[in-house]
């Protein structure tokens, strides 16, 4: 599997959003949005969204200044919730976050329970290719779903090189 862009990634991620929250941000590119960026040696990961209870955004990585592997999402608090019960989710997301698989760091673990908040991750295929949904429930009901897809850009060529030369 790719196994050097899928350790980038997780560590990427592990170092914005799962680990800080918006604190990661930097100056976006585009007005209105958050934006969270990570580099290490050739790769630069690029995370930029729009809104917070609903959101819509889009992860890109880069090796050697080309795009080579990118996820879009979409999704939020599917219920009417106050900012602190909306802040206690998103907590609890992140915590999800840290936990990414190794192989497929996509969002979180297929499971994960902490008291009454459970977050579960379905995921269809494999890095180059995937969608996936991950909801999260507070006492058994649904109260967070977010839906990702992607994968590996230039039809799989750039991830495969990628992978042969790092």
């Amino acid at each position: 599997m790719h196994t050097a862009i899928a350790t980038f990634i997780r560590a990427a991620k592990r170092a914005t959003y799962a680990a800080l929250g918006d604190a990661a941000s930097v100056t976006p590119l585009l007005p209105g949005t958050k934006q969270l960026e990570f580099i290490s040696g050739e790769y630069v990961y690029r995370d930029i969204y729009a809104g917070m209870k609903l959101f819509v955004g889009q992860e890109l990585v880069y090796r050697l200044g080309t795009a080579v592997w990118s996820m879009g999402y979409s999704g939020g608090v599917t219920v009417s919730a106050s900012d602190s019960a909306t802040a206690e989710i998103y907590r609890f997301l992140r915590t999800a976050l840290l936990q990414a698989p190794e192989q497929l760091p996509l969002r979180g673990p297929e499971s994960l329970i902490s008291g009454q908040l459970e977050y579960s991750c379905a995921v269809s295929g494999e890095l180059g290719r995937f969608h996936g949904t991950e909801i999260i429930c507070i006492a058994g009901s649904p109260v967070y779903e977010l839906h990702f897809s992607g994968g590996a850009l230039h039809e799989n060529q750039a991830l495969a090189q990628a992978e042969r030369q790092g």
